[in-house]
């Protein structure tokens, strides 16, 4: 069976612009493409209110390792 990590992701996480408040769809892009290189698939992503590109969502990749999750919720 099947192991998966999940990762939280925020837009206000992506690096912003030099001197400018918003980030630009070319940095987002790169941050997108570098959580992807790293194995992280989006399995849900919302859009919010806000300036620009905002948005919030969960990421999952393969468990490389064979022990379970540290923290049990049930």
């Amino acid at each position: 069976m099947l192991k998966w990590k999940y990762k939280p992701v925020d837009s206000n996480e992506v690096p912003r612009e030099r001197f400018l408040k918003r980030k630009s769809r070319g940095v987002l892009e790169a941050y997108l493409n570098q959580l992807g290189e790293q194995g992280w698939e989006f399995i849900n992503i919302d859009f919010t209110d806000g300036i620009g590109i905002s948005f919030v969502g969960v990421a999952k990749r393969e468990r490389k390792d064979k022990q379970q999750g540290s923290k049990k919720f049930l």
